[in-house]
């Protein structure tokens, strides 16, 4: 198919799949603003140091919990990393705050090698001074990286 007949073919098909279309604006239209609230909340809550020490395996508070619960827990932060991470990478190219996004999903991710990526990401002079940015309208300290 050529790129001309493919863009005389796209009115046809959104007008055939507009419960579709609805839907996906929708859904884009929660998601960026969520994620216009989230965001910078996350960011802002993080500690200064959280990048200076190891990652703990569970947080305090839920070793003396169910393990049910626990499992629970760890199962809807992933789940939250994840489409977090999904709508940063589609705000890569729709409006949103797409690296900003996905940086906080990758910190709720459990994934091996996830802490060498999160600092990669901030090492990126835009996505630091972003956050940087967002934590002094918060009167919170700058985010610390480790030495290289």
């Amino acid at each position: 198919m050529t790129m001309n007949a493919f863009l005389e073919a796209v009115p046809s098909w959104i007008r055939g799949h507009t419960n579709l279309v609805w839907g996906l604006s929708i859904t884009s239209l929660v998601t960026f603003v969520a994620t216009l609230a989230a965001v910078p909340l996350l960011l802002t809550w993080m500690p200064a140091d959280y990048f200076l020490h190891p990652p703990r395996e569970q947080p305090s508070g839920w070793n003396a919990r169910h393990p049910v619960w626990r499992v629970a827990a760890k199962t809807i932060k992933n789940l939250f990393g994840a489409v977090l991470v999904a709508a940063g990478l589609a705000m890569l190219v729709l409006p949103g705050q797409g690296l900003l996004t996905m940086f906080v999903g990758m910190t709720l991710l459990d994934l091996p090698g996830k802490r060498r990526l999160e600092v990669a990401m901030l090492r990126r002079r835009q996505v630091h001074r972003a956050i940087d940015w967002l934590r002094r309208r918060r009167n919170r300290p700058p985010l610390q990286l480790p030495e290289k």
